[in-house]
């Protein structure tokens, strides 16, 4: 078929969460967009149903936090809660309520409580959010074909569904085309060798009796580790749509629906009616790429890390890569930082997404195995549940409440953030302590008016000022940021102690919310050093 050409300036391969998250920090600040997908998205088969504090809190600064919440399938008050169980007509053996912290309701640490919702409907919300830039383009049906790539650009070959072949000129190029990128190919980056930790089946059913059948109280997700195996199920949908997740089915094995309609009366023990609507195996494996760039070509998401979903951290982190890459990148176009300032991207990022793999992998090995006797009535059967409900509530919380690691993971050590000497806080998974030590996210807190400090947060940096500090030193730091060219947003909260809070009388925030200065007076290289890089030196 014939080929034709257009130019843009981003060109993102791939519109899952990752790829629209980094369309729309680019969208919302006016660069030009096309984003890409070999599908139309949408199905019924979610890899993802936890959308945590720090992605809603994305959302919420995209405009959007609201309208996901309206797509919650049974309400935004249904208990998210994990309960182990024998199966669903058998026995409870251990519950973890408001796993992910996503009970609704105003708390002093984040402006946005987690949500649980399948991955197709917030796919939905940023799809249409993206459609409402209007420098972004999204074609689906789309395939990346390959790309190469001089000082000045990238030229990627697409082809549609009719074959018809487009060449696309971009000044430079995201990979968000998941855990088999093709545009990770054509970059020739590696990863750490491929680890494949478990098989999985993923089923999605429809059973209208299910949730009047099972006798357990309600929640997200039923962890069943009964005499037949370990299995998850629980609600998805509206339309008495389930999901169900059995461990250790061989790798390549395809189940008819007959023997997918066993499989979940079998774990489960209930007998009503059920219809498989869709099902598909996968493998829980580990890897990171060796390398996120190739000059004018960048990856994000799973392109460049994988583990187990144990933690609901996935998409999440691909979300976050998004974030970092759109803004930079936006820095990099719009002129205010160099083509240097994208090495902060992996610099950042690849330590973060190590402990996050670390505490997946952790999670997956904690996963119980039950003794053929677990479901035995009597003495025998009750002492041995409550021996291994005791081990489950101590070993697997740190699946459910994972604060720490979602909102108290820092860029410690960049060198584009300023460098305050001492000891960097310990990372403690389940607990977040807030700091205002530069790299960390910015502490939290609710104004006087009822909004969240962040909703005060520019697109540029913002120079978050105590209610004493001298209009010279603001006057100084909105003349050094024109003469650098950086959108700096000033803000005095009302009502709020910055001193207190940020334990210094100024502090610089950047556009993704991470303190990258603070101190008791304004320095004049402040804006320069944490754009080039140089601010441990």
């Amino acid at each position: 078929m014939p080929s034709s050409a257009i130019a843009t300036q981003v060109l993102i391969v791939g519109a899952g969460p990752t790829g629209l998250a980094a369309a729309i920090e680019l969208g919302m600040r006016g660069i030009d967009v096309l984003v890409i997908d070999r599908n139309a998205r949408g199905g019924q088969a979610p890899r993802a149903k936890t959308t945590n504090v720090r992605t809603r809190t994305h959302l919420r600064r995209w405009g959007i936090a609201g309208k996901l919440a309206a797509e919650a399938p049974f309400g935004i008050d249904f208990p998210n809660d994990m309960i182990f169980v024998t199966s669903l007509s058998g026995h409870k053996l251990a519950h973890f309520r408001d796993a992910f912290n996503a009970a609704p309701g105003r708390n002093p640490l984040y402006p946005e409580h987690a949500q649980w919702v399948p991955q197709y409907k917030l796919e939905k919300v940023l799809l249409e959010h993206t459609r409402t830039l209007p420098s972004v383009e999204i074609r689906f049906n789309t395939r990346f074909v390959t790309a190469r790539q001089n000082q000045d650009q990238v030229v990627a070959t697409l082809e549609d569904a009719s074959g018809k072949s487009l060449e696309v000129g971009a000044r430079y190029l995201i990979a968000a085309d998941g855990a088999r990128s093709t545009a990770r190919e054509v970059m020739g980056i590696k990863s750490d060798a491929l680890r494949k930790l478990g098989n999985s089946y993923n089923i999605i059913f429809r059973a209208p009796e299910f949730a009047r059948e099972h006798k357990h109280e309600k929640g997200v997700m039923y962890l069943q580790i009964g005499k037949h195996g370990v299995s998850a199920i629980g609600p998805m949908d509206t339309d008495d749509r389930w999901f169900f997740m059995p461990m250790g089915v061989p790798e390549g094995k395809h189940l008819s629906d007959q023997e997918a309609i066993a499989l979940i009366r079998e774990r489960s023990g209930l007998r009503s009616p059920i219809e498989i609507l869709s099902a598909d195996s996968w493998v829980a494996s580990v890897w990171l790429a060796d390398r996120y760039r190739d000059h004018r070509m960048l990856l994000a998401g799973d392109a460049c890390h994988l583990h187990p979903p144990t933690g609901g951290y996935g998409m999440n982190m691909g979300i976050g890569d998004g974030v970092d890459l759109g803004w930079k990148l936006a820095a990099v176009l719009q002129g205010w930082a160099d083509a240097a300032f994208l090495d902060s991207y992996q610099s950042e990022r690849q330590p973060l997404h190590r402990i996050v793999i670390e505490e997946a992998v952790a999670n997956f090995a904690a996963a119980p195995v039950p003794p053929a006797i677990i479901e035995r009535d009597g003495f025998i059967g009750r002492g041995l549940r409550a021996l291994i409900g005791r081990k489950i509530q101590k070993t697997k919380a740190r699946e459910f409440h994972t604060l720490g690691t979602v909102l108290g993971l820092g860029y410690e050590g960049s060198p584009w953030v300023a460098d305050e000497g001492g000891t960097a806080p310990m990372h403690d998974n389940g607990n977040y302590t807030p700091t205002a030590r530069p790299g960390y996210l910015a502490p939290h807190a609710w104004l006087a008016d009822g909004s969240s400090i962040y909703d005060l947060f520019g697109q540029g940096f913002t120079l978050l000022v105590a209610a004493d500090a001298s209009a010279a030193e603001v006057t100084q730091a909105e003349l050094d940021a024109r003469q650098a060219r950086i959108p700096l947003k000033v803000v005095r909260p009302e009502g709020l102690d910055v001193e207190a809070l940020y334990q210094a009388r100024l502090a610089l925030i950047r556009p993704d919310q991470h303190v990258s200065w603070r101190g008791q007076r304004w320095q004049p290289d402040v804006l320069s050093l944490v754009i080039q890089g140089s601010a441990r030196r």
